[in-house]
Order: structure tokens, then C-alpha cells, then sequence
């Protein structure tokens, strides 16, 4: 089953569509398999039928758009003819009428489906379809940076273990890992993902061979957006291409660096790296 953090991340686009869609009801779950997703987030609802709903690819409205991995519409639900209607009862109880569902696709694959509805038999409008389209884009960001994340954690975590025995080689592929995990921990919303993420960057950072002393180590202390800029001229990126990658403005990343390099004792931006190694903050 999903983990709690998916469903913070469906709660936060269900109030964002229903904030700027103006659509009273929002709801909305992921897949639990290839076929089946479970409606476990609602927002705006009077009752708790469609809590715990498990929708079948094809079936219902949710259901076609998880088998055609497109958005569908229905004026009023009860009377479609254009869908099944499996769901009815509980739909009914909520008292829904016109409804969109919008699928979550990630990679090409379907990962869930998010709902807005009306209480009355109106046609929706483009506005509020490209409001639910937008919703489901970010949960879509969202899981996409998770999934990245994940595949770069075990991909590191056994580099990490192997300690100063890699290759001279290996330790580049470490070090890109660390600068693409440290750019990527701000956009993390879970915060148990985040702090693993990090203490993998740690690993990383102290298993090189050249570790630092703990004199040295408790000398310096850099603010992690420091240590992210720091990574990132490790690994050649200029200020520009430094700011792209963390989500900053190339002036945020000039202080970012002028004050890490203050701290570290370092002139040049290649002193900067060297110091930071030394410290253990980079591997």
C-alpha cells in the first residue's frame, strides 16, 4: 500500500484544485496495484462513502481514465451513459453530479487518479479541467522526485558501505551521487525520505579515504545550502548551471558560495572543494 507521505502529497493537490477550481469536492488515491487504486483522501466531502473506495481500471468514471491514462468528464454521473456504474451508491451518498477524473501518470505509468466534483448537473468548464489536470501534475512532480531519489539512495548506500576500498574511478560516480542527492533533498516533502537522503549524504561524504580530522570537522560548519552549492562546484558546475540545479538565482548561489568559502578559509572556488573534503563534507 502507498505510504502515509503519498497521502500527504494527494491532500495538498486536493485543496490546491478545490482553491483554485472552486469545485467543492475533491478526492483522490493512488493505485495499489497495477489495476486498482484506493480513494483515500478526500477534501470537501459531507460523508465518508467514497473513503476506502477501491476503483477497478474500466470501471466507473475513475476507472476509464486509469484505462485510457487520460483526464474524463461526466456532466451528471448518475444518468452517463458513457460509463459503468459500479460506484453509484456511494457517489449518490456524496451527492456528486458532475465529476472529473484526472490519472496520476508517472514514466508513462498510471500511479493513481484525483476527482473534483459538482453537487449539481452543470458542464464543466476548461478552467476547472485545467485546474484538476494541473492538481494531478504536481502529485505527478512529487512522486516523480521520490522515485529518483529512491533509485539514487540504493544505487549510493552500497557505494557508501564500501568505504576507502573503491576504485579512484568509483569515487566520481560517489561524488556525482552526493551533488545530484544533495539537490534533490530540498524538493523531498517527506520528511523521514529527506533526513535518509541526507544521512546518506553523510555516509558518502565520510567514507572517502580522505576523512577529516575531528579537529577539523568541528571547525567548520557550513548551512546544507552551502554544502549543496559547495557539491555542485565540485563537480564542475558553474554558478548558472549551479543555481538550475538546486532552484535558486545564480546572485542566491554567489552568497551561498561567497559564505562557504569565508567559512572554510578558501580563495579560490578550487581551494573551497579541497577544504570541504578535508572537512569530511564532501566525499
Amino acid at each position: 500500500m502507498p505510504e502515509p507521505v503519498d497521502a500527504v502529497e494527494m491532500r495538498t493537490a486536493l485543496a490546491g484544485l478545490r482553491r483554485t477550481s472552486g469545485l467543492p469536492v475533491a478526492f483522490g488515491g493512488l493505485l495499489s496495484d497495477a489495476r486498482h487504486a484506493r480513494i483515500a483522501e478526500l477534501d470537501g466531502a459531507r460523508t465518508g462513502a467514497l473513503r476506502g473506495l477501491v476503483i477497478s481500471a474500466g470501471s466507473g468514471l475513475g476507472g476509464k481514465a486509469i484505462a485510457l491514462a487520460r483526464p474524463c468528464a461526466v456532466t451528471d454521473y448518475p444518468t452517463s451513459r458513457h460509463i459503468s456504474h459500479e460506484y453509484d451508491t456511494a457517489v449518490a451518498a456524496e451527492g456528486l453530479r458532475s465529476v472529473v477524473a484526472v490519472p496520476v501518470v508517472v514514466r508513462r505509468r498510471v500511479r493513481g487518479v484525483l476527482y473534483g466534483a459538482l453537487r449539481t448537473p452543470v458542464s464543466l468548464g476548461d478552467r476547472t479541467f485545467d485546474a484538476a489536470v494541473a492538481a494531478a501534475r504536481d502529485v505527478e512532480q512529487a512522486l516523480a522526485v521520490r522515485d529518483e531519489v529512491r533509485e539514487l539512495l540504493d544505487l549510493t548506500r552500497e557505494q557508501a558501505a564500501a568505504g576507502s576500498g573503491a576504485a579512484p574511478g568509483a569515487w566520481e560516480d560517489v561524488r556525482e551521487a552526493h551533488r545530484e542527492l544533495r539537490a534533490l533533498a530540498p524538493r523531498v516533502a517527506d520528511p523521514a525520505l529527506r533526513d535518509a537522503l541526507l544521512a546518506v549524504c553523510g555516509r558518502l561524504a565520510w567514507a572517502s579515504g580522505a576523512r577529516a580530522t575531528p579537529a577539523a570537522a568541528m571547525e567548520v560548519r557550513l548551512a546544507p545550502r552551502e554544502v549543496d552549492v559547495v557539491a555542485c562546484v565540485a563537480a564542475g558546475a558553474t554558478n548558472a548551471a549551479a543555481a538550475r540545479q538546486l532552484g535558486l538565482r545564480p546572485e542566491t548561489v554567489k552568497g551561498y558560495l561567497r559564505s562557504a568559502m569565508r567559512k572554510l578559509g578558501a580563495h579560490t572556488r578550487l581551494e573551497a572543494v579541497v577544504a570541504a573534503r578535508r572537512a569530511g563534507l564532501l566525499p
